[in-house]
């Protein structure tokens, strides 16, 4: 990048602040062409552009400026009406102003281009609307472009004279319009709010950090090590620095924060140029633009957020003859809405579109193979929305300069979780979708706890931890247990999935992996990833405090499970733990029963009487569910386990012998076990007593509301429902278990089931 002078550096900042405001500014009177001032303040913006650009030698920058002001001269003066047209080649002037300030920045010059089609078009715009004028020259309404000034004039000395020319300009009695615009700014500033405010560059913003990070961690050092000390002045003044490295902290990190509404302010202009371009009409709304984040989280969701703006136009709001004819004004309404929440920044993008076509995605999910049919079919509905997110994925019929290569929201989901934050999303068919954004105040300075794990600590961030939990021996025996090889804590009602730390970094032995041990005081971590919450168990829980987040070596950047280290107050390195990383390495996040599951009662208080929390089962062909309320444990059986008692199948289960049902002989259906694998086991209880259902495999936990949709003749069976979009058979199992042993339930025979 060639050396600019400092003045040119200033021109640059400055316009390049000014075309972003057009470009609001131009969307905003498309919508009030009668906003006289927004009008007066474009022509204000476009004309110090040019006045400057002509004494800084920029002469094809000034030249193309110059037809524009003439064309919004003409607007402001009344003489030309704005149409869509008109704004449509304004904004192709901001794009151009845009391109040539950019070479300059980067060549030092304005460029190779001409930008003749643009001049001509804008002169095209004013012959064909002036009243009484068409017969104008072009050239007359253009105006001769000022020559570019050549030799021996440096910049400082052309702003200088610019300066006291625009002081002059200033003695001249203003015009009506433009005395109100002095005594009303159109942006709404105090006239001496550039007395109170300087620019800085960001790379002396980020050395700053730089060095208030090692500020803290040297205050970290001396904390600790004033700690085993007994002077009351060396405590005192250990304090008062602890306050005033507060305070600095707080203060640096303010100076790098900055609203949200920054890179928000080019969206209204890229709803207008989409919506045209797709042949659709969307109005956009926002709410949180004062919601401010650190500049570095700012540059990193830019991208992300427009991405997701294409889609919702491109993809989720209808053509106005579709909405129309689905009941809904013609207008789509795209919704961003940011605020802050449990030390972190959501950002939610709400369109009232069609929703997402699961069917459609299902069926591109399988086409492009990122899953099985089998898979597809599996899935429900919230893991089929999450299929928008992979690599290569698209709906999209043809590819286009708008959607259809597959990248767009792949790109989202990895850039925000590169830097730490979760991506969810939410549709209703007919309805719309929301894209839920969490994301981290700043990657500089963070709260985290400290644990400890084989002698090591680690640091986890405080943003992911819910809460702590402690166990002594007996606790941890009985209200830790197995589903399916995994250790689970029920939580509150919630299955709350186990994974041990020890395990994960692979510092257990061989012998006691997979084994949590109970004999001791458990130390359990309860953390939330990817809208999942799991527990990690870890040997001790120290203290938090704020670390110093640095970035991994080469080296160990590849291993998921970290996320940076950070330097103790004794000089040691800890390494911070990537909480998603670590969940998806343990299979959490990817396991369907991870999911947290509270009891029937719970689900009831809060949703509709209809909504149950039903166990898909599978047996054979077959898909069986039943309410998770009648199931007191799922376990898996070793096949050599299984003894004969009364010629029926046994196993000794909890210091009581276990009977043994196997759905499929029941029901008559042709199992697909495999011999090698233990047995799925779901077991009931009731007054004291317990009996094991044998199936093929327990497919999943869901949350659906039960329309039958047909009765069956079988006494085993209440119905059968759509679940999850697949044919479900609904078993009622006191009549299942009544066949097989009528003197288990004291009740009358004809007690009806739980779906009746």
């Amino acid at each position: 990048m060639p050396e600019l002078d400092e003045i040119v550096k200033e021109f640059l900042v400055e316009s390049h602040e000014n075309l972003d405001q057009l470009d609001r500014d131009l969307v905003i009177l498309e919508q009030d062409p009668t906003s006289h001032d927004t009008l007066s303040s474009i022509f204000r913006t476009i004309h110090t552009i040019k006045g400057t650009c002509g004494f800084l030698g920029f002469g094809k920058l000034e030249s193309v400026a110059h037809v524009g002001e003439n064309l919004l001269s003409k607007l402001r003066d009344g003489d030309l009406a704005l149409d869509p047209s008109m704004t449509t080649g304004l904004l192709s002037l901001v794009d151009a102003v845009r391109e040539i300030l950019g070479n300059i920045e980067t060549l030092g010059s304005e460029g190779e281009a001409e930008y003749t089609e643009l001049i001509e078009l804008l002169i095209g715009l004013q012959e064909s609307r002036l009243t009484g004028s068409s017969e104008t020259p072009a050239r007359e309404i253009a105006g001769p472009p000022v020559p570019p000034i050549t030799g021996g004039f440096p910049p400082a000395l052309r702003a200088v004279q610019f300066i006291e020319e625009s002081a002059l300009e200033r003695l001249i009695e203003p015009r009506s319009d433009e005395r109100e615009l002095a005594a009303h700014p159109a942006d709404g500033r105090h006239a001496a709010v550039s007395d109170t405010t300087i620019r800085v560059d960001v790379g002396l913003l980020d050395k700053l950090m730089n060095r208030v990070g090692e500020l803290v961690l040297a205050r970290n050092q001396i904390l600790q090590f004033t700690s085993t000390l007994g002077d009351a002045a060396f405590l005192s003044t250990s304090q008062r620095l602890n306050l005033i490295t507060t305070e600095l902290q707080e203060g640096v990190m303010k100076t790098r924060m900055q609203p949200i509404g920054n890179i928000w302010g080019k969206f209204p202009r890229v709803v207008r140029d989409l919506s045209l371009q797709c042949g659709k009409r969307v109005r956009i709304e926002m709410e949180g633009k004062e919601t401010e984040l650190d500049k570095t989280i700012v540059e990193a969701i830019k991208d992300p957020l427009t991405h997701v703006v294409r889609n919702s136009i491109d993809h989720g709001i209808e053509t106005p003859e579709a909405r129309l004819a689905a009941g809904k004004p013609a207008e789509g309404c795209l919704l961003l809405r940011a605020f802050h929440e449990g030390g972190q920044v959501n950002i939610e993008i709400s369109d009232d579109g069609a929703g997402l076509n699961l069917d459609r995605i299902r069926q591109k999910a399988i086409e492009r193979g990122i899953v099985t049919q089998e898979q597809a079919l599996r899935m429900n509905d919230r893991d089929v929305g999450q299929l928008i997110f992979a690599p290569g994925f698209s709906t999209a019929a043809q590819v286009t300069n708008v959607s259809g290569r597959g990248v767009g929201m792949d790109v989202v989901k990895t850039n925000v979780e590169k830097i730490g934050g979760a991506v969810d999303l939410q549709s209703q068919p007919g309805q719309g979708t929301t894209i839920k954004l969490k994301i981290p105040l700043t990657l500089a300075i963070i709260p985290a706890l400290i644990v400890t794990c084989d002698g090591d600590r680690f640091a986890i961030p405080q943003v992911s931890l819910l809460e702590l939990v402690r166990l002594d021996g007996e606790q941890a025996r009985k209200r830790i247990e197995r589903l399916h090889g995994v250790p689970v804590y029920r939580l509150r009602g919630h299955l709350l999935p186990i994974v041990n730390l020890r395990q994960e970094l692979g510092l257990a032995s061989k012998s006691t992996e997979g084994e949590t041990n109970t004999d001791e005081v458990v130390n359990i971590v309860v953390l939330r990833a990817d809208d999942r919450q799991f527990g990690l168990i870890v040997d001790s829980i120290n203290d938090t405090e704020e670390i110093v987040v640095k970035p991994l070596s080469q080296q160990l950047k590849g291993i998921p499970v970290y996320a940076g280290a950070t330097i103790m107050g004794d000089g040691r390195v800890a390494l911070i733990l990537d909480v998603l990383g670590t969940a998806q390495r343990a299979h959490v996040v990817s396991e369907v029963r991870d999911r947290g599951l509270a009891d029937n009662a719970s689900r009831q208080s809060q949703h509709n009487s209809a909504c149950q929390t039903l166990l898909i089962l599978e047996v054979g062909d077959r898909r069986l569910a039943l309410p998770i309320s009648m199931v007191s444990r799922l376990e898996e059986i070793p096949r050599d386990s299984v003894e004969h008692a009364d010629q029926q199948e046994v196993v000794q289960y909890r210091g009581q012998i276990l009977p043994l049902l196997r759905l499929g002989q029941m029901l008559g259906i042709a199992t697909l076990e495999d011999p090698s694998a233990p047995l799925q086991v779901v077991v009931y209880r009731e007054d004291g007593r317990s009996v094991g259902l044998v199936v093929d495999r327990i497919a999943d936990i869901v949350e659906s509301a039960v329309e039958v949709t047909k009765k069956t003749q079988s006494d085993c069976l209440l119905a059968s429902a759509v679940i999850q979009q697949r044919v479900t058979d609904l078993i009622d199992l006191p009549s299942l278990i009544r066949r097989s042993d009528r003197a288990f339930f004291d009740v009358p025979a004809n007690t009806p089931g739980v779906f009746a």
